[in-house]
């Protein structure tokens, strides 16, 4: 089992960046795939980036490939969102989530955060 714990959040303006942490507990965190997801009011939860267990394969949402960069520290137990260029459409609660697999699909995710928020201002 392993916890998970999002920071890094807040309001910036569009065209800015915020870095995201994910803080794992356990001593099983390179065992597992990572991923960040996303959720706007009133929509679905989306899928964002993923990253595999050693961190050699990303994969990325369209509406973010060239603008995020998802990476991961095994020794440090953490993983990280880099979010540059920063739009409006940004704007949601991201979390991060472990799975047994590198996946796209939230529903092979066994373990979620509670999420943070980022707000990106026009």
């Amino acid at each position: 089992q392993v916890q998970l714990v999002e920071s890094g959040g807040g309001l910036v303006q569009a065209g800015g960046s915020l870095r995201l942490s994910c803080a794992a507990s356990g001593r099983t965190f390179s065992t597992y795939a990572m991923g960040w997801f996303r959720q706007a009011p009133g929509k679905e939860r989306e899928f964002v980036a993923t990253i595999s267990r050693s961190g050699g394969t990303t994969y990325y949402a369209d509406s973010v490939k060239g603008r995020f960069t998802i990476s991961r520290d095994n020794a440090k137990n953490t993983m990280y969102l880099q979010m540059n260029s920063l739009k409006p459409e940004d704007t949601a609660v991201y979390y991060c989530a472990a799975s047994v697999v590198t996946s796209t699909a939230p529903n092979n995710y066994n373990y979620w955060g509670q999420g943070t928020q980022v707000t990106v201002s026009s």
